[in-house]
C-alpha cells in the first residue's frame, strides 16, 4: 500500500453526513482522503489532532469574489474561516461579459451593489477578457489558496447583449433574449456552475440607478435558465425585495417548473413584516413537495451595519456640521469632531432621508456597540436608546462618544435584518429547514459596512457552543449544513464528505479555542482601498485538495486552489 501524503491522527470527526462524532485517523493520497478510521502507515506529512475537530472544508455559496480573483490567490477573510470552495458571481453582478465600452458600467454597479471601491476595482481587475468563456480560461490559469467557482450575472450578460437598453431596464425582445440564452449555454459549457440575477430596489449602481435586472420579464429568465439548464446541471441565483415577493417568488417558480432548473434564494426576516418569512419556507418546502429544486439561503447571524469614522457610513452622515468635515482625512476630522462647538452642531441637528438604500433614519433603540468579543445577539435594553434613557443622556451623544473611541476607529452595530424579535430564534428555525443552506457571507463584498465573510466560523462558535439566549444547535448539523449540504445545492458532489474518495477539503479545527475577534478597518486592497476584516483563533489547519495551506491561523504560501469548471462528481 502507498504512503498516504498526509494523515491527519487522532481527530474528532463531524464527517459533514450530519451524524455523531467519532475518533479516527484521515488519510489523504493524490488529493483525495483515501482513508477513514484507523490508519497503520505512516505518512509523509502528519498533523497530531488529538483534542481538534476534524471537518470538510466548507461551501461558500454566496460569495462576491469576482473582481479580488482576479488580483490576489489568496481569497481572504473566507479561506482564514475554514473555508475551502467559495462560489462567486451572486446577486447578479459581475465582470463578464463585458464589452470595453462597458467597464465602467459594471464597475459602478458592483460599488453601489457590494460597497467595493470604485478606484480599487478600476485599479484591480485587468480586463484581460470580454466573454465569460474568456474570463473562466483567464481565471483557469491562476491558483488559489481555495477553489473558487463562478456564476453568470445577469446584469453583465443583459447590458453586454442590449446595450444602453439593459442598462435601463427596457423589456428585451425575441432576439433579445435568443442572444442572452445563446450566451448562456455556451457559459455554462465553459464551467459557469449556475446564474444569478437581482430583483431588488436596495441593489443600485454608485450613481444611484437601479440594477438592470430589477424588472427582467419572465420570458426572459426562462430563456436564459432553460438554456443554461440544457447544457448542464445550473442553478438560478436571485434576490427578492419582500415588497414584491409576492409576485416574483410564484414567478421564479414558475421557471424553476419549466425549464426544471435549480433554483437558490436568500430569505431574511425583515422589521416591516416580521413573519412573512415563515410563509415564503412553507412555498418553497410545498414546491420542493411538487419536485422543484429549491434551496433557501439563510444568514448565520444578524445582517448588521457597523457604522464608524472609518466606514462607509455613520449616523451623522447627513447632518449639514458633519457633511463640512467629512471631506477631511481621519486624523483632522477626529480633531475637528473633538472641539466643543463641533459636536454641539452637529448634536443639535437631525439626520435627514436620503436614497442611498443602507442608510437608514438612526433608530438608536437598534443600535449597539458590539463589544469585544463581539456579540451579535444583544438584549434590546443593550441598545443606545436604553443606555441612555437610563443615563438621562441623549443617544446621540452616547453614539458620538463610541465613534471617537479608539482614535476614531469605534464602531456601532445596526442588526437590520434577522433581528426583528431582539434574538435569534427566528434564524434558527430557518437555519434548521429542510430546504435552508447557510449563505449570505457576501464574501469580498462590503468593504465598508458590513463584514459577514466570518459567518462559517460564527456558525459554530455562537450556534453550538456560545449561545445563551435561545436553544443552540448540534456540531454534525451546522458542519453538514455548511459543507455536504451546500456543496450540493450548487452541484458539487465531490466535495463536503470526510469518505474515502472525497476530495481532501478538510479542516483541523481547535473547538475550545475557536474564537472571533471585532472587526477592524485594514488598507490591504489596490491602491490602498479599505475592506473591514475579522481576525479568527482556533483553525490549527485548513488543508486543499491534500495541501495545508493554512497552519495555526497563518498561510502557508501554498496555493493548490482552482478554479472549478462545473457541476464536480465523485471519481
Amino acid at each position: 500500500m502507498s504512503t498516504p501524503d498526509l494523515v491527519i491522527r487522532g481527530g474528532t470527526v463531524a464527517d459533514g453526513n450530519g451524524g455523531e462524532l467519532f475518533e479516527a485517523d484521515v488519510a489523504i493520497t493524490g488529493g483525495r482522503i483515501s482513508e477513514v478510521g484507523k490508519v497503520s502507515g505512516k505518512g509523509a506529512e502528519e498533523i497530531d489532532a488529538r483534542g481538534k475537530l476534524v471537518t470538510p472544508g466548507f461551501v461558500d455559496v454566496h460569495t462576491h469574489y469576482d473582481g479580488q480573483v482576479t488580483w490576489s490567490q489568496d481569497i481572504t477573510p473566507s479561506s482564514q474561516n475554514g473555508v475551502t470552495t467559495a462560489i462567486m458571481g451572486n446577486c447578479g453582478v459581475g465582470f463578464a461579459p463585458c464589452k470595453p465600452a462597458d467597464h465602467t458600467r459594471l464597475i459602478q454597479l458592483m460599488e453601489g451593489v457590494e460597497d467595493i471601491p470604485e478606484p480599487v476595482l478600476s485599479a484591480g481587475i485587468p480586463w484581460a477578457w470580454e466573454s465569460f468563456p474568456d474570463y473562466m480560461n483567464w481565471l483557469s490559469k491562476r491558483d488559489f489558496d481555495i477553489d473558487v467557482g463562478a456564476q453568470l450575472p445577469h446584469a453583465a450578460l443583459r447590458v453586454y447583449v442590449m446595450g444602453e437598453r439593459g442598462a435601463r431596464r427596457d423589456p428585451s425582445t425575441t432576439e433579445d433574449n435568443a442572444a442572452m440564452a445563446k450566451l448562456a449555454g455556451e457559459a455554462v459549457r465553459s464551467g459557469a456552475l449556475g446564474f444569478s440575477t437581482s430583483r431588488t430596489l436596495n441593489h443600485r449602481t454608485s450613481t444611484g440607478d437601479f440594477t438592470p435586472t430589477l424588472k427582467a420579464g419572465e420570458d426572459e429568465l426562462t430563456a436564459i435558465a432553460g438554456a443554461m439548464h440544457s447544457q448542464g446541471r445550473s442553478v438560478l441565483q436571485f434576490v427578492l425585495d419582500l415588497s414584491t415577493i409576492h409576485e416574483d417568488l410564484p414567478m421564479m417558480l414558475r421557471v424553476a417548473d419549466t425549464t426544471k432548473c435549480p433554483i437558490s434564494f436568500s430569505i431574511t426576516q425583515n422589521d416591516r413584516s416580521p413573519n412573512r418569512w415563515r410563509q415564503t419556507l412553507d412555498e418553497i418546502n410545498a414546491a420542493a413537495k411538487r419536485g422543484l429544486s429549491i434551496t433557501a439561503q439563510i444568514a448565520a447571524r444578524p445582517v448588521g451595519l457597523l457604522l464608524g469614522l472609518e466606514l462607509s457610513r455613520n449616523p451623522f452622515q447627513t447632518h449639514p456640521s458633519y457633511k463640512a468635515i467629512a471631506h477631511l482625512p481621519l486624523k483632522e476630522r477626529l480633531a475637528r469632531l473633538h472641539q466643543a462647538d463641533v459636536r454641539k452642531a452637529i448634536l443639535s441637528e437631525t439626520a435627514t432621508a436620503t436614497d442611498d438604500p443602507l442608510f437608514f433614519r438612526p433608530n438608536y433603540d437598534k443600535m449597539f456597540l458590539l463589544g469585544d468579543p463581539p456579540d451579535y445577539e444583544q438584549p434590546p435594553e443593550n441598545a443606545l436608546g436604553p443606555q441612555a434613557r437610563k443615563q438621562g443622556r441623549q443617544p446621540e451623544e452616547l453614539a458620538y462618544d463610541a465613534m471617537l473611541s479608539d482614535q476614531g476607529r469605534g464602531m456601532l452595530y445596526v442588526p437590520f435584518l434577522n433581528y426583528a424579535d431582539g434574538n435569534l430564534d427566528a434564524t434558527r428555525e430557518m437555519l434548521i429547514d429542510p430546504q435552508s443552506v447557510p449563505g449570505l457571507s457576501d464574501g469580498g463584498a462590503h468593504c465598508g459596512i458590513i463584514c459577514d465573510a466570518s459567518f462559517p466560523t460564527y456558525l459554530l462558535t455562537h450556534w453550538t457552543r456560545d449561545r445563551t439566549r435561545g436553544e443552540k444547535l448540534s456540531i454534525p448539523f451546522v458542519v453538514a449544513a455548511q459543507s455536504r449540504k451546500t456543496a450540493l445545492s450548487v452541484g458539487l458532489t465531490d466535495r463536503g464528505l470526510i469518505a474515502p474518495g472525497y476530495k481532501a477539503d478538510v479542516n483541523v479545527i481547535d473547538y475550545d479555542r475557536l474564537h472571533l475577534h471585532p472587526p477592524k478597518v485594514h488598507y490591504d486592497l489596490p491602491v490602498g482601498g479599505r475592506r473591514l476584516l475579522q481576525d479568527v483563533d482556533g483553525y490549527e489547519a485548513t488543508i486543499v485538495s491534500g495541501v495545508v495551506t493554512r497552519r495555526h491561523g497563518e498561510a502557508t504560501g501554498r496555493r493548490p486552489g482552482k478554479l472549478i469548471r462545473g457541476a464536480q462528481g465523485v471519481n
